[in-house]
């Protein structure tokens, strides 16, 4: 029920995902600015990220981290997984229990995964899609996503998404979220049109308030 990739540039690490679930980002998206990102997803189990994001800190590779988190959980037959770090080789697992068709594609500096999709080639495409796109990362990201759902996306209607990117601010500095929708996607596109153009003020009003540009709103003035 949900399909996602998590990836890197120079600027920072990201992650997009989508699913016929309600708020999916809120429990499977999980990054760490200057450490990595995971993707936890299928059945969930959101204290993955914290775990595996606190592995990558002390220097553990993805694949290592992974390792880990295999060796101690009972549970990961049913966990669709994904974690990249900062550099290195990303890594991924599906457990024997991953719902429906399921897919994981590996990239040099990008994971997609899914499952319940239309078919595997939906993975295929999102790893492609990003691995061609330019632009900010949070453009190659939701082009990513675009191109999954133009391939067939889930089995099902999606109907939630999540786009976010940290960075050296220290928080996310993208975090977007549509938690309940008929088109998540094309929801998720408008916000980060809007979104974009402010983020670096955001970041100002975040680690220097003096010189924080005004919001534009009434009032603020």
């Amino acid at each position: 029920m949900t399909f996602s990739i998590l990836a890197r540039d120079e600027s920072g690490i990201g992650m997009a995902v989508a699913s016929s679930s309600p708020a999916v980002a809120a429990r499977c998206l999980h990054l760490r600015g200057g450490v990595g990102g995971v993707a936890s997803q299928n059945i969930t189990d959101p204290r993955f990220g914290g775990l595996l994001l606190d592995r990558l800190a002390v220097g553990e590779s993805a694949s290592e981290a992974l390792d880990a988190l295999r060796a101690e959980d009972a549970t990961m037959d049913y966990r669709q997984v994904a974690v990249i770090g900062t550099s290195g080789e990303p890594a991924v697992h599906s457990g024997s229990h991953t719902l429906g068709t399921h897919h994981t594609r590996l990239g040099a500096d990008a994971v997609a995964a899914g499952n319940l999709l239309a078919h595997t080639g939906v993975v295929d495409a999102v790893l492609e899609a990003f691995e061609t796109s330019r632009g900010d990362l949070e453009e190659r990201l939701l082009a990513a996503m675009s191109a999954g759902l133009d391939a067939g996306g889930e089995a099902g209607d999606i109907h939630s998404a999540g786009l976010a990117v940290a960075r050296d601010a220290g928080w996310n500095e993208t975090d977007l979220r549509v938690d309940w929708s008929e088109n998540p996607l094309a929801d998720l596109g408008a916000l980060l049109e809007v979104w974009l153009p402010q983020r670096g003020d955001y970041v100002t009003r975040g680690i220097d308030p003096s010189t924080s540009p005004s919001y534009g709103v009434p009032g603020d003035e």
